[in-house]
């Protein structure tokens, strides 16, 4: 209905230029057309151009005394009305095939597909980036959904030959620095490219601190989840988040993999020294705690690791089967995630466990099944990102497919894979695209995403 919005103004205002012409032609005394672009003026007498001179200086009208001219004004006047006429007829029958088709037939090139609207948290940018995007080449649209860890030598080269959306920043990578020298390296990774890199770290407290564990960067080393709430409640929760969003924002780092979502009680579960350890409904708070406060100070969040880990084994070293019910699920694990894509979280971690209640053959990262039940059940419109590729829990499910290319068929975003990755992982998905094994379509959708972001954010 824009268009039909936008259509009314316009007439609206031919109407308005109409009325003014109509009153200039009987100021004037002369003859013209309503229609004509361009205001003629007949030969006359230098006593009618003084006369008329006069007529325009003193701001007075004078109705004329020539029949000729009042003739040629109803001509005119009555020509107007039909021109008004035919408008306001194209406007109706504007309005009807709107109405009958549910679109305009004047489509942009440019314009955002309906298919591709979802009213999400960055559709407010999705005009911007879209057409954007459509100035991109296949090459720098697949390098936007790669985010891999940092090569250790030509790092703004590699950035800019693939096109990276982002890179994965680790321990070593702050090691022997200060402050001043992580600021500098980090804004010049960003500023290198002709879209400016996302920065990503893991800094979820306890066993996880890539920055808070050096002392030159930090006073002090960020305390777990369960320490926190054990030691202050949500009180130390929202000051843990304040203080590590802002030391990051910072530094420049402007995604945050955390917080984490997982509920784990045993002291036996691999997750549990990282999780809060506490109930669906307090873990809910939490999330949504850090969400909130960390989005205010302008750094992403990341749930994860969805659907929820559970009591599962470490999938860096192998495979992981949870054969909880749907139920269990649904009213435990992923209620947290819930809490946290309805408190506006940007991006969602998908694990490498296989869920057998949602997908008994694939991983979570690689099923498709569970990437539609984000987004359908869940409502979820921000980025999808996997959990490292480069983990042993992958390489036997990817079938004749790079894991890249696995994880893109199942829906993912971005991708996260290693240094020694970069090439292989870029490379497939362009022939995967080339060949029709993934559709165009697939990689615009994401990429508008991705680039609707770094505009939300204020990058570009």
């Amino acid at each position: 209905m824009n268009k039909i919005k936008k259509s009314k103004r316009r007439i609206t205002s031919l109407l308005i230029s109409a009325a003014m012409l109509i009153s200039l032609t009987a100021c004037s005394g002369q003859q013209r057309k309503v229609s004509d672009v361009t205001v003629k003026t007949s030969a006359s007498s230098s006593a009618e151009e003084s006369s008329q001179t006069s007529n325009h200086e003193s701001s007075v009208w004078h109705p004329s005394t020539d029949n000729s001219d009042e003739s040629s004004e109803v001509s005119a006047e009555s020509q107007t009305e039909s021109d008004i006429s035919q408008a306001e007829s194209d406007i109706s029958q504007s309005e009807s095939e709107i109405s009958q088709t549910g679109q305009s037939s004047d489509t942009s090139p440019f314009a955002v597909p309906e298919e591709f609207q979802d009213n999400g948290i960055f559709s407010g940018y999705y005009d911007e980036a879209y057409r954007y995007m459509s100035s991109m080449t296949l090459e720098e649209k697949v390098g936007q959904m790669i985010m891999s860890a940092i090569p250790a030598e030509d790092r703004i080269e590699t950035a800019r030959d693939y096109h990276l959306g982002g890179y994965v920043l680790f321990g070593n990578d702050f090691a022997g620095k200060t402050k001043e020298q992580v600021i500098s390296m980090i804004s010049s990774l960003v500023i290198s490219q002709k879209i400016p890199l996302s920065i990503a770290v893991d800094e979820e407290g306890g066993t996880v601190t890539r920055i808070s564990a050096k002392p030159a960067l930090s006073p002090h080393e960020f305390m777990s989840p369960r320490d926190l709430y054990k030691n202050g409640g949500m009180a130390y929760i929202q000051s843990d988040a304040d203080e590590k969003a802002s030391l990051l924002k910072e530094l420049g780092i402007d995604i945050n993999f955390a917080p984490v979502c997982d509920i784990a009680t045993d002291k036996k579960d691999f997750m549990y020294d990282r999780s809060l350890g506490e109930d669906a409904k307090t873990t809910s708070e939490f999330v949504r705690i850090v969400t909130e406060i960390s989005m205010a100070k302008g750094v992403s969040v990341t749930l994860k690791h969805f659907p929820g880990y559970g009591s599962n084994a470490d999938t860096h070293t192998g495979s992981s089967v949870d054969k909880r019910t749907m139920k269990e699920l649904e009213e435990k694990d992923i209620v947290p995630f819930r809490a946290g894509i309805n408190a506006g979280a940007e991006f969602v971690m998908v694990s490498h466990n296989i869920v057998t209640a949602m997908d008994d053959k694939k991983p979570a990262s690689l099923s498709e099944n569970i990437h539609k039940y984000l987004r359908e059940k869940l409502g979820f419109t921000g980025l999808i990102i996997t959990d490292d590729l480069s983990m042993a829990a992958i390489t036997n499910y990817a079938g004749e497919n790079t894991p890249a290319v696995a994880a893109v068929l199942a829906g993912n975003d971005i991708v996260v894979i290693g240094s020694s990755m970069i090439e292989q992982s870029v490379n497939s998905i362009i022939e995967a695209v080339n060949n029709g094994k993934i559709s165009q379509k697939t990689i615009d959708r994401s990429v508008m995403r991705i680039i609707a972001r770094k505009y939300q954010m204020g990058m570009m």
